[in-house]
């Protein structure tokens, strides 16, 4: 077994995770709402049966629940079905042979029972199913987190023969007794591929019965044990720092895509499949499934908790200019972005750490070795919906992961704050939408005035600071998209070149429908940086680019059986 789950690594992972790995991976994200239609997030919809419970003043005997039985046993399974039928149904001037629709249920739901409520408004699961998924003890969870680290460096050893991985008790000795430092690794490696590492220690325990929260000492264990004992080199400050929290961040963002993948009642091709895909994402989920007997299990009914997932594709030309001069260019690339939007910000229910989620990611191919030219979103921690005339909202904490590595600037950050996602229908097919947070950055990386594609070593600084991002995109009809996004940091260092720096990006795009869900757009990126080193002159500089893409939309994805 430890021969399969090391090769696993070894093809897919191990040189990213903790080696000095040149990067490969990112870009211009993509700020994109323009195809999100109103149908998924209709008022009627949102307002009706939005978490699949009935309202408590209902007394016909079909949709009678008995809810002491939540937390001890599975629903029955034709309960399921009548919720999905009034979740395809709801209608205020519409009735059916199960129940009557009032127009009054929106004032009269119980909001008490939010906590207990079991099924989502497209008849999912809002919460893993606990008899499906039991908690292994923490020893356990540590021994795979440890056997993973431990892999990691078997390849590195043994395959890439790095330096850094000829560990032994010496160096261990003086990792311990020296102490740590701030390391001077390349921008990929410590603000991009610690954080990777940390998504699988993560999901050790995510993938072993434990919440979010309740997962993140294990990024942080996983972490200590590579920095002290998994290689050659100090234990550093920032590995810890981001491996943990931007770990946090990614592993429950993998963890909950493997569940939307997932399905344990399915067999044969399918089964395969799905179990392969979730092996590339999490190897750590992928392990814990296949020493627990899951990945052949079957099960009656769904068992994970699934949310819709709306994911955009682009693909097109991306051209980098010399300053503002479009005459000029200094680079040009075939551009990809994926953009997940997962969740419904707008369904009236209990919130939980990244039931809603967003996160953009562009690479492009051409460039040098920094394809990652981008990975940015958030997650909500806690919050609440809110309606304030026609205007639905979202309203709460959010976490924040942004990372910019191309030839203009170094850019990574995490942040913390609160925040807002809203959605104003002005007509029945056209809205308006809108994100805003406002967020402490307590620590970040940005590089000086002058990026290298080649250097082996950190040309950028440690600080903290604050960010604010905007994003605004008018849906006309479903035909034409126009999104004005704007980012803002304001960054201190307190390692590097002391001084403030001030980095803007403003994007404003348009998308115009072709057919059906397949769109064409272009956008426009102006990036601005001002730079205030403490004993040297102040510096500022503008850069503009250019996408050109096709674009295909799909929204509510479900991997169907």
């Amino acid at each position: 077994m430890k021969t399969i789950y090391a090769l696993v690594y070894l093809v897919l992972f191990s040189a990213l995770l903790q080696a000095r790995y040149n990067p490969v991976f990112e870009d211009n994200i993509s700020l994109n709402k323009t195809n999100r239609l109103s149908r998924q997030m209709s008022t009627n919809r949102i307002d009706r049966y939005s978490d699949s419970v009935v309202s408590p003043n209902k007394t016909s005997p079909q949709r009678t629940i008995d809810t002491s039985l939540t937390d001890t046993i599975k629903y029955n399974r034709y309960v399921d079905k009548i919720n999905r039928y009034h979740n395809s149904t709801a209608n205020p001037h519409k009735t059916s042979n199960i129940d009557t629709v009032h127009t009054s249920m929106t004032d009269t739901i119980n909001t008490s029972l939010t906590d207990t409520m079991k099924y989502n408004m497209y008849g999912d699961l809002l919460n893993d199913n606990p008899l499906y998924n039991e908690r292994s003890p923490w020893w356990m969870v540590v021994l795979r987190v440890t056997l993973a680290n431990v892999t990691t460096n078997l390849v590195d050893r043994f395959i890439f023969n790095y330096d850094y991985s000829r560990i032994g008790f010496n160096s261990w000795k003086h990792n311990m007794q020296t102490g740590w430092e701030w390391d001077n690794d390349r921008f990929a490696m410590n603000n991009f591929f610690h954080p990777f590492s940390g998504g699988m220690s993560f999901n050790a325990a995510r993938a072993n019965g434990y919440s979010f929260f309740e997962s993140v000492p294990f990024a942080a264990l996983g972490s200590l044990e590579w920095e002290y004992f998994g290689e050659t080199t100090l234990p550093s400050y920032n590995d810890i720092i981001n491996t943990t929290i931007n770990g946090a961040f990614l592993g429950e963002i993998f963890y909950r895509l493997g569940s939307n993948i997932l399905d344990d009642q399915t067999t044969g091709a399918d089964r395969f499949i799905r179990e392969f895909a979730v092996a590339i994402m999490t190897p750590t989920r992928f392990f814990s499934r296949l020493v627990q007997g899951k990945l052949t299990r079957l099960t009656t009914e769904e068992v994970y908790q699934k949310e819709p997932l709306n994911i955009t594709l682009e693909a097109g030309y991306h051209r980098g200019n010399e300053g503002t001069n479009f005459k000029i260019g200094t680079t040009n690339s075939l551009n990809m972005d994926l953009n997940l939007d997962y969740g419904n910000p707008f369904e009236k229910r209990s919130r939980k750490p990244y039931d809603y989620y967003k996160v953009r990611a562009d690479i492009d191919f051409g460039v040098g070795r920094k394809i990652i030219d981008n990975v940015i979103g958030y997650g909500i921690l806690t919050g609440e919906n809110l309606q304030v005339g026609s205007t639905e909202m979202l309203v709460g904490l959010f976490q924040h992961m942004n990372y910019f590595d191309n030839n203009t600037f170094e850019l990574a950050t995490i942040a913390f704050g609160p925040g807002m996602v809203s959605k104003w229908p002005i007509t029945k097919s056209t809205s308006l939408y809108t994100d805003l947070h406002v967020s402490a950055v307590p620590f970040g990386s940005l590089s000086g005035r002058f990026v290298t594609d080649t250097s082996e070593y950190r040309d950028y600084n440690y600080g903290g600071g604050a960010q604010l991002e905007f994003e605004s995109t008018f849906n006309i009809g479903g035909w034409v998209g126009l999104t004005l996004a704007g980012y803002y940091w304001w960054f201190h260092t307190f390692v590097g070149t002391a001084g403030n720096s001030y980095v803007a990006i403003v994007k404003p795009r348009i998308t115009f429908k072709l057919y059906k869900s397949v769109s064409i757009g272009f956008e426009q990126l102006i990036y601005y940086a001002d730079r205030y080193p403490t004993n040297l002159a102040s510096v500022h500089d503008v850069r503009t680019e250019q996408k050109v893409f096709f674009q295909i939309f799909i929204e509510e994805f479900k991997f169907k059986k």
